[in-house]
């Protein structure tokens, strides 16, 4: 019996952190997308049969992208494995795209079904293929011990506990530009500050640390256990996270300041509004930085 009983907890364990990383995959790569008003208006005027393509060609798509590689760690050998990644990750993708419709507010009790229904399909694609592309964009490292010798991140273990967090930094900051250069100057940030508030902006800050907690130390890509271990100042998987947070929002301060997009004479209120709002897809990135460090 205690076999049996621990194969089935590692077998529970093992689709728990399938189901994660696929999730993580989905944020890299649809939040982007989400950030597109075009997106939304097609979406809410969009054709039954539309949807129908929509969904057919994803399914399409996130079936050889299952057949090559997919979001789970064992690779689908038989047809049935890989037609069922596939449905799993579209379901996985609408899941993310609507949630975070949600949390943007650009779906509520008020919208229409036919309008919510066709925001979430057309939202859901790059989601979906961002789950099954999650192996692909950060493969977990080779824990070979010659590996983990020669890596980067083993050698950076030896040097002292500032030039780990300034790198961290660094990365940080390059990865948040990457992700939340091209919508801070659009008008969506400015667009979502209306629809957001109270505790809505709360649950944005939450997603926000969520997210980036479960990309670097939870859906088990690159380096994560060589993270885990890392002696930076302030390198514990949580404090890591806060501040990374903290300057995903400088990141997006900066950029909001450089597009003009920040109102010196607006009340500071609405600015830090902005900030939060343009801080998850900067902290998104700004978890890519430190895998991809």
């Amino acid at each position: 019996m205690a076999p049996s009983k621990s194969r089935k907890a590692t077998q529970i364990s093992r689709e728990l952190d399938d189901l994660v990383r696929g999730i993580c995959g989905g944020f890299l790569f649809g939040i982007p997308l989400l950030y597109t008003i075009e997106v939304w208006w097609i979406g809410s005027s969009v054709s039954p049969l539309r949807l129908i393509v929509a969904l057919l060609t994803t399914l399409g798509v996130t079936y050889l992208l299952s057949r090559t590689e997919g979001f789970r760690k064992a690779k689908a050998t038989r047809e049935n494995d890989a037609i069922g990644d596939a449905v799993e990750a579209i379901a996985l993708g609408i899941i993310c795209a609507t949630l975070t419709l949600i949390l943007l507010r650009q779906i509520t009790l008020d919208t229409p079904f036919n309008e919510a229904l066709g925001k979430i399909i057309f939202e859901s694609v790059p989601f979906s293929l961002g789950v099954s592309l999650s192996n692909q964009l950060l493969q977990e490292a080779d824990d070979s011990p010659v590996q983990k010798e020669s890596s980067p991140l083993a050698r950076r273990t030896a040097e002292n506990a500032l030039n780990e967090t300034i790198a961290d930094i660094g990365a940080t900051l390059i990865g948040a530009t990457i992700i939340a250069f091209s919508i801070a100057p659009t008008d969506e940030v400015t667009v979502l500050v209306a629809a957001i508030d109270g505790p809505w902006l709360v649950l944005n800050v939450l997603t926000s640390l969520l997210l980036s907690y479960g990309i670097v130390f939870q859906a088990n890509f690159a380096n994560q256990k060589q993270r885990r271990s890392q002696t930076g100042i302030f390198q514990g998987p949580l404090s890591e996270t806060a501040i990374s947070y903290l300057i995903s929002l400088l990141a997006a301060a900066l950029m909001l300041i450089f597009f003009r997009k920040l109102d010196p004479s607006a009340p500071f209120e609405l600015a830090f509004r902005q900030v939060l709002i343009l801080g998850l897809p900067a902290t998104i990135g700004g978890a890519a930085g430190r895998l991809a460090l």
